[in-house]
């Protein structure tokens, strides 16, 4: 797999079916090691061991309605008391961070209410917070560490 830019992390890897598969901490399991599971596996480190989240806090590829269809999201990362911290879209290396992915992030926003967002590829990562009351959501050049 590609290099992406992350921090390098340790990961578990098994050969099911002929195909590669990866183990996902959040969910328990070996995962098919796609391009996008790639990335999937290096950003819940990057929030765990660098952003300090905690791991308890964090579920991934979960089915949520929006506008009555069912989609999936990548990451999200909860608050204690139940709410979203934040909602992360993961694209393969591959595919370029268009207004699309945001877009896409913004729909599943609309029945989530996280309070920041995170769009990457692996090797581009876009942050915001929102600012629901001006609905605007403003872009930062990191994602803040973890705290209650």
């Amino acid at each position: 797999m590609i290099k992406l830019n992350f921090p390098s992390y340790q990961f578990r890897f098994k050969n099911s079916e002929n195909k590669m598969a990866i183990f996902d901490e959040i969910r328990k399991k070996f995962i098919i090691l796609t391009p996008e599971e790639w990335v999937r596996q290096h950003t819940i480190q990057f929030l765990i061991q660098q952003k300090k989240y905690p791991k308890q806090l964090l579920n991934a590829e979960k089915q949520l309605k929006v506008n009555g269809l069912t989609r999936r999201y990548d990451i999200v990362a909860y608050n204690p008391d139940g709410s979203i911290n934040l909602i992360v879209e993961c694209k393969a290396p591959s595919i370029k961070i268009t207004q699309n992915a945001f877009d896409q992030i913004a729909r599943y926003n609309l029945s989530l209410k996280a309070e920041q967002l995170m769009v990457t590829n692996g090797l581009n990562h876009y942050f915001c917070n929102l600012d629901y009351e001006a609905e605007k959501y403003h872009f930062l050049r990191d994602l803040s560490t973890y705290s209650i």
